[in-house]
């Protein structure tokens, strides 16, 4: 009975601040007849109720707020093993733990949260001139454009806040020491199986390559942060299989990788100051993209285009996608402007070669990007090949916020030549030690309607461009729509702007969006993007074209549930495989995905999520299928929290793989593929045996039917079963 009334006492309260916040909203529209004395004396008024009533009611949502679903929502469909999802669920994540500032922030840090579409910032900001600050984060249902489901989903990671309450004033040490978002955090992994590379070598065999290190994978991360104010971490990391040693002759001191950065906001006219590891976004992304980027997916409209924004601290594991060095974006007027400067050593496999002058000298084919160092080959490779990048930016910004425009230019230079290997496909890659680029971006919005776009040429002569648009045509159907063009000689070594393919070179295509909320508790997404490739590709000895399709269907009927069903098609060129002819010939690869998921939350402990998807694949051949299913029970303790699962899953083949999303620990993203027969089962406990100490411990266990071994080469497991384990501590100082 006691908990029945603390909860519908909730309700209300919630239900006054609402309807205090409408009120709120509707005085500022009506009070022009007042003295300023007057408007302000009631805003105040009612700022007070709005902030008090609602100051425990504000701190629930944020407490149960599934971040875990939010992702996988927006990821609903994973196809690509190369998109850095970790870096983008923890950039998220960043945002979660420190919401921004709506009464402080910009149009591009807005984008970057990937659920408002453009139209919708506009019009935030817009109600921003015309009323002033928000008083309460209620008001936001009183800006036109702005319905429930998307506000549900931003309250999370936005706050409103008086920013003369929050200056601090004090030394950065001391800010440093006294901040609360500071935390060590530490991980373990291992697969308890013993794998091919850790055995010892069998001399009847013909592969004598093992396994430098331990089977164990260690992870170190301390950051320190605070929005607006500055960032500093250090990561370091050691995968299966690589060493601990202390070698200054290979350049290894203890981990095989390490990373730290210190970012400073806000000094003076430096908006922003890197020092160490960053990334930088400009633009769509043509030159300069951080890999904070979504691509095509279930949410057709946000993650179109690509959030401008700028420099941002690296503390991710990739061992390539980031520079090092410094950085800084100085602020004239409307104006500003960004310098940068990375040096940093680059894995290559160096050959040598005898050159015109009967000189010899080395070349290499490519940067290596594994990051793995793990056998004498890899090690003999690690950071072998010397990176420049000198470049900067000028964007400038209306002073309404509906016109940005920018200018970009970057140098790449290498230690050795990259040299490809002359097959026919790679008759337009780079060649050579340096590369120039320069681009030029827009954004302008115009009443419901964002244009955007960005134009880039390289050294070679290639082209680059990328121009869409994003438009609400009712408070019901939004719209975008998207046209790109990478010439085959276009080469950018950094850029990662909308496109099917996983580099921005040889590719054409068009592509357009919808989202439709016919009812308040549905919504149907879909897009179609047709494509074309004017060159070969790696296995496409022919110029192709293809198309893919999507259509997902959403009800939430209520807060505690939730339910959608995806189709999504994909048809490609691809060579095919043992076909009578001389040479390969070029076959349409026919793909097609099912997904049907429903989440249900009972009671505030127990949360329940089904999910099953299918797969077929056809190319030239009879067709193959593949299907998961799982259950989840998820228990939420106050203290404790228990996750868990069991699937099993068959495929024909590895074109059939199944991607499935899995809850793990903190910052850590998993998106396993399976293909065979088999079950999986994993349960993650998470714990706090103390105020400031947070635990996971994740175990996961796959049983393969009918197989006798699982993997191949130096991963290869003898037996039908792998389990991994993960431990996981934190401690917030």
């Amino acid at each position: 009975m006691a908990k029945s009334f603390r909860y519908s006492a909730h309700r209300l309260q919630l239900w006054f601040a609402n309807q205090l916040a409408d009120i709120a909203a509707s005085f500022r529209y009506s009070t022009n007849g007042l003295t300023t004395a007057a408007k302000q004396g009631i805003a105040t008024f009612f700022l007070l109720l709005c902030t008090w009533l609602p100051s425990q009611a504000q701190d629930y949502p944020r407490q149960t707020f599934d971040f875990d679903l939010f992702v996988q929502e927006l990821f609903a469909q994973q196809e690509d093993e190369n998109v850095p999802y970790e870096d983008f669920y923890e950039t998220l994540f960043q945002y979660f733990q420190r919401p921004i500032d709506l009464n402080r922030t910009t149009p591009e840090e807005l984008a970057s949260l990937y659920i408002l579409s453009r139209p919708q910032i506009a019009s935030f900001f817009r109600h921003i001139r015309e009323n002033g600050p928000l008083l309460s984060i209620y008001e936001l249902q009183a800006i036109p454009d702005f319905d429930l489901i998307t506000i549900y989903k931003l309250v999370y990671f936005v706050r409103v806040e008086d920013a003369g309450l929050s200056a601090d004033q004090r030394p950065l040490w001391q800010r440093i020491v006294g901040e609360d978002n500071n935390a060590l955090l530490l991980r373990y992994e291992r697969t308890l199986q013993q794998r091919r590379g850790y055995t010892s070598v069998d001399t009847t065999s013909r592969s004598t390559t093992r396994y430098l290190g331990s089977p164990d994978k260690v992870l170190m991360r301390y950051r320190v942060s605070h929005t607006r104010d500055y960032s500093l971490g250090f990561t370091a990391e050691k995968d299966a299989g690589e060493q601990f040693t202390w070698d200054p002759a290979t350049r290894r001191y203890g981990f095989d990788f390490y990373s730290a950065h210190l970012q400073l906001y806000n000094k003076g006219r430096f908006k922003t100051i890197a020092l160490g590891d960053y990334q930088l976004q400009f633009g769509q992304g043509l030159l300069l993209s951080s890999g904070y980027t979504v691509g095509k997916g279930s949410e057709t409209i946000t993650t179109v285009s690509r959030p401008n924004v700028g420099i941002r601290p690296y503390s991710s594991v990739l061992e390539h996608a980031f520079y090092r060095g410094a950085a800084a974006t100085y602020t004239l007027g409307r104006m500003g402007v960004t310098g940068f400067y990375s040096s940093k050593r680059v894995d290559a496999n160096l050959q040598a070669q005898l050159d015109t002058l009967d000189n010899f000298g080395d070349f290499f084919t490519g940067i290596q990007t594994t990051g793995f160092h793990r056998t004498p080959t890899e090690l003999a490779n690690r950071k072998r090949v010397g990176e420049q990048i000198i470049g900067g930016n000028a964007t400038y910004q209306s002073r309404n916020r509906t016109l940005l425009a920018g200018i970009t230019a970057m140098a790449t230079s290498y230690s050795s030549p990259i040299q490809k290997a002359g097959q026919p496909y790679q008759r337009f890659e780079f060649g050579g030690t340096s590369n120039y680029n320069i681009s030029a971006n827009y954004a302008y919005t115009w009443q419901n309607v964002y244009l955007f776009g960005e134009t880039a040429i390289s050294k070679s002569g290639g082209m680059g461009t990328v121009n869409g648009l994003t438009a609400n045509l009712s408070n019901k159907v939004e719209l975008a729509m998207l046209y790109r063009y990478y010439a085959r000689d276009f080469h950018t070594f950094y850029g990662n702007a909308f496109g099917e393919g996983t580099r921005n070179i040889n590719e054409q295509g068009f592509y357009t969006g919808i989202k439709i909320k016919p009812f308040a508790k549905w919504e149907l997404t879909a897009y179609y993007d047709r494509f074309r490739f004017p060159w070969l590709r790696y296995r496409v000895d022919a110029p192709s074209q293809g198309d893919e399709y999507l259509l997902r269907l959403l009800f939430r009927p209520s807060r505690q549930s939730s339910l959608y069903a995806q189709f999504r098609a994909e048809s490609k060129g691809r060579n095919v495989a043992d076909n009578l002819t001389s040479i390969d010939y070029v076959g349409q690869a026919n793909r097609k995905n099912y997904l049907l998921y429903y989440e249900f939350t009972p009671t505030p402990v127990v949360n329940l999520r089904s999910r099953v998807q299918f797969s077929s694949f056809e190319l030239e051949s009879p067709q193959t299928s593949g299907y998961f299913i799982s259950q989840d029970i998820n228990f939420n303790f106050s203290k404790v929290r228990l996750s868990t699962r069991y699937a099993i899953f068959d495929t024909d083949d590895y074109e059939t793989r199944q991607y499935a999303f899995e809850r793990d620990v903190l910052y850590a993203f998993s998106i396993p593929a399976f293909h065979g027969r088999g079950t999986r089962l994993y349960g993650m406990l998470q714990f706090r045996p103390m105020r400031r100490l947070d635990v996971w411990v994740k175990y996961a266990l796959t049983h393969y039917r009918n197989q006798r071994t699982i993997g191949s080469g130096l991963e290869m497991i003898e037996g039908p079963r792998r389990s991994d384990i993960r431990v996981q501590t934190r401690y917030r100082f």
